[in-house]
């Protein structure tokens, strides 16, 4: 007689079936079989240094396959390590299925060791969180792809006791069809605003990464000459080498300064999957709807409060704007010139031309780098000048956390991101402070095989926040730190490592990188305060 399969090899196939394969974390007793039946089912289970870290190199590798983001962690402490990643994954809008070992309820009504309520937890930080039962294992693993992958994405939590995932379980009977792209019925208003429209304009958010509108985008913005500004995760849903590709906004006040008056002077805008959750505070209300005709066509109803919109769109970004640019016309353009200085001013904002300092560091690299590179930047003043000098050419090329800003993300992503693409060059830009945090992660690196180049911005000091201290006249306390080796961190990892400070350095480093076995360190020292007057 045939067996019937685990509860943890239903949801491991089921897993399996919405695209995943490859799963992160570390293990414990709790979390044995749950390994066993994601290995069973075709999905690749990858040990990392902390749970943390995993979770980012789990979104790492969702960017490039579209499958929802796997993190596995035994109970209590293992749990508790992977908060950080998941509150990530909520705000930034990551698919991830959050897998928890957990003790059975009835050992745990007697028993105290490392027993805590997961649920409660991971609760406000998810879109849901479930615990396995045997007799609803299909139903359950159905559930957790759907809401992490449906409407606004994000992580699910599925709490495992041990006994279940041993236990025989209950596939699900039949098949849910999962709801198809929608386009609002009535499109007839927001046509004839846009053919009244003189100054039209598009920002563009992570609802439309989700959906997958790039084609659409470009399609939109051809067709009728509107220009596009982008979020900081939606950079490259345009190409920014395309005329009409303003950037990306919400992060430097340089940027903002010359973005918000071009929305403020547009007559038409259309927030195409803008997601408000990537922004700080002086993008509240950054148009005037009493004014200013708004079209939002967004994943998810407006409970932000950010923004308000004259006419309003709960559905798929790529579908309704196709939609919308059917038939439609622009009257007229914006005045002769104003766009294109706009991105000249943009320009002028953030120079390149320095000898040396981290608008070096950065031109130097998108100069060597190819086109196809990935690159992944975390939170900093280092990130904030990269967000706006990183050319984007396609969607998914720099990968940040853009809505939590959490730091220690750029390593373990990149990690990811070259684990899903071998063949791709992958980049990740660290301050020194973000690098130390995750350092042991560069041993998964080596023990990956990777290539992975990771850039290091070295100025002994947690910069943004030592600029925020001095604006506010206050004594230098708490973000000064002594000088490491990190080029010395990557040779001990088993990579190769070199400092350097100046632009030549850079260059050759860069080449020598990309022909290298193993993955790269490369310290890039430069002065303290060097960001001052450039973000």
């Amino acid at each position: 007689m045939k067996t019937p399969p685990r509860s943890a090899d239903i949801l491991a196939r089921r897993l399996y079936a919405a695209g995943c394969r490859t799963a992160f974390g570390m293990p414990g007793g709790e979390v044995l079989t749950l390994i066993d039946a994601l290995e069973r089912a075709g999905i690749r289970f990858v040990l990392c240094k902390h749970e943390n870290a995993g979770g980012f190199m789990a979104e790492g590798v969702h960017h490039v396959d579209g499958a929802p983001a796997i993190l596995l962690a035994t109970v209590g402490p293992g749990a508790m390590n992977g908060v950080n990643v998941v509150a990530n994954a909520h705000q930034d809008r990551v698919p991830m299925i959050v897998l928890c070992g957990c003790i059975d309820p009835d050992e745990a009504a007697t028993y105290t060791h490392q027993v805590l309520d997961h649920r409660a937890v991971f609760a406000p930080i998810t879109k849901a969180t479930f615990t396995l039962t045997a007799g609803a294992a299909g139903v359950i693993a159905d559930k957790a792809i759907a809401i992490a992958t449906e409407g606004r994405a994000g992580p699910v939590h599925i709490d495992v006791p041990i006994s279940v995932a041993d236990a025989p379980g209950a596939e699900m009977e039949g098949a849910r069809t999962p709801p198809a792209p929608t386009v609002p019925a009535n499109l007839q208003k927001a046509r004839r605003w846009l053919s009244e429209a003189h100054r039209p304009i598009m920002i563009v958010g992570l609802d439309a990464l989700k959906d997958g509108a790039f084609e659409a985008v470009r399609r939109f913005s051809d067709a009728l000459s509107v220009p596009v500004i982008t979020t900081y995760k939606a950079k490259g849903v345009i190409d920014e080498t395309h005329p009409l590709a303003m950037g990306a906004a919400g992060l430097s006040p340089k940027a903002d300064a010359i973005l918000l008056p071009l929305l403020g002077e547009a007559d038409l805008i259309l927030s195409v999957g803008y997601d408000p959750i990537e922004m700080r505070a002086g993008w509240r209300d950054p148009w005037n709807p009493a004014i200013q005709r708004v079209i939002d066509i967004h994943a998810a109803p407006n409970h932000h409060y950010m923004h308000q919109a004259t006419l309003s769109f709960l559905a798929d970004t790529g579908a309704t704007l196709d939609a919308l640019r059917e038939n439609s016309t622009v009257r007229a353009k914006w005045p002769q010139g104003r766009v294109t200085a706009a991105k000249q001013a943009l320009r002028a904002a953030f120079p390149t031309d320095e000898p040396w300092g981290p608008a070096a560091i950065i031109d130097t690299c998108r100069a060597a780098l190819p086109a196809n590179t990935i690159a992944t930047v975390d939170s900093g003043a280092h990130r904030i000048l990269l967000s706006q000098m990183w050319t984007c050419e396609a969607p998914r090329t720099l990968l940040q956390s853009s809505g939590f800003c959490t730091m220690g993300c750029a390593v373990p992503l990149a990690i990811g991101a070259k684990l899903a693409a071998p063949d791709r060059p992958v980049v990740s830009f660290s301050g020194d402070a973000g690098f130390l945090m995750v350092a042991g992660e560069l041993a998964t690196a080596a023990e990956l095989g990777q290539t992975t180049i990771f850039v290091v911005f070295v100025d002994r000091a947690l910069a943004l926040i030592e600029m925020k201290q001095r604006a506010r006249q206050m004594q230098n306390q708490g973000v000064d730190f002594a000088g490491h080796d990190f080029a010395a961190i990557g040779r001990a990892f088993g990579g190769h490592g070199v400092t350097v400070t100046g632009r030549a350095d850079l260059r050759g480093a860069i080449a020598d990188a990309l022909d290298a076995d193993t993955f790269t360190v490369i310290a890039a020292v430069i002065d303290r305060q060097a960001y001052d007057g450039r973000i």
